[in-house]
């Protein structure tokens, strides 16, 4: 693609009015669809509220979800008591690159937006996925779909990719890790609405509900130790990873780790899914 403009994504980038300016735009825009033409419940909506506006300081925030649309991000995020048009609170997200990075315009808006582009299929040490880590160690909300791709089957939680869980073990601090759910994007932005195509604009007098679950907490130096001890045995095929310093966790371990802690996440996201068929039938 060759559009990066890592420097439109900085706070200081013309004093911050161009990123306020979207964030005011879209997040009008998400309020709208969210709460003016669609109808929207929330679980548990003060627990994301007080982790966005108020954990420790320098500690970040990773939040992750089911991905049922295009529109999932910046919608889901509009629901009422929100601060969705606080560009200063509001989440950088992983978003596709062959979708939001296509062109130079759009390039600056997404990365206005605080978008951080991601190359499907090119691993979980690609050139940006340090730039979300800079993100998780200067205190910041990072938010990521780890199923990877727009699902809008009723369907159990995919296998969950790794990047997330190689962030959480990356940071320097670890992480602060919400899972939640949701439903009714799909309907709201179908895939193949006419002619296998999605509509031009969002539909309206859809039900949405949005499940948040708790805070899930990991021990990242124990589980070091752990999956330090449990790789020695695994044959794989090498990707040539680099190992992880100081720790020096190489690729069989990361890989131990990485999935123990995405089978965390996904059992945490099914459990959140599976409540959420029962909540408002």
């Amino acid at each position: 693609m060759g559009w990066k403009m890592e420097w439109a994504g900085r706070e200081k980038h013309m004093g911050g009015i161009p990123r306020k300016m979207v964030f005011l735009a879209v997040g009008a825009f998400a309020k709208a669809a969210a709460t003016l033409l669609n109808t929207t419940s929330v679980h548990n909506a003060h627990t994301l509220i007080r982790l966005v506006r108020s954990r420790p300081p320098g500690v970040p925030l990773v939040t992750v979800s089911n991905h049922m649309s295009t529109l999932d991000d910046p919608l889901i995020w509009g629901f009422k008591g929100f601060p969705s048009l606080d560009a200063k609170l509001a989440r950088w997200v992983l978003a596709a690159e062959d979708i939001c990075f296509k062109n130079p315009l759009l390039t600056y808006f997404f990365r206005l937006g605080k978008c951080i582009p991601i190359t499907r299929g090119a691993g979980i040490y690609q050139e940006h996925m340090n730039e979300a880590l800079q993100c998780l160690n200067n205190g910041a909300w990072l938010h990521t779909f780890p199923e990877g791709k727009v699902s809008q089957e009723d369907a159990p939680i995919r296998r969950l990719k790794w990047g997330t869980a190689s962030l959480i073990v990356r940071a320097h601090v670890t992480p602060i890790v919400l899972p939640m759910v949701h439903c009714g994007f799909e309907q709201v932005m179908p895939e193949k609405f006419y002619l296998g195509r999605r509509p031009p604009f969002p539909l309206c007098n859809k039900n949405i509900k949005i499940i948040i679950g708790e805070p899930l907490e990991f021990d990242i130096p124990k589980m070091r130790q752990l999956a330090i001890s449990m790789s020695r045995d695994l044959s794989f095929t090498s990707r040539g990873w680099p190992i992880i310093s100081p720790y020096g966790l190489d690729e069989a371990a990361q890989r131990c780790l990485y999935s123990t802690i995405s089978g965390q996440i996904q059992t945490a996201l099914e459990g959140l899914r599976s409540f959420g068929k029962n909540f408002l039938k």
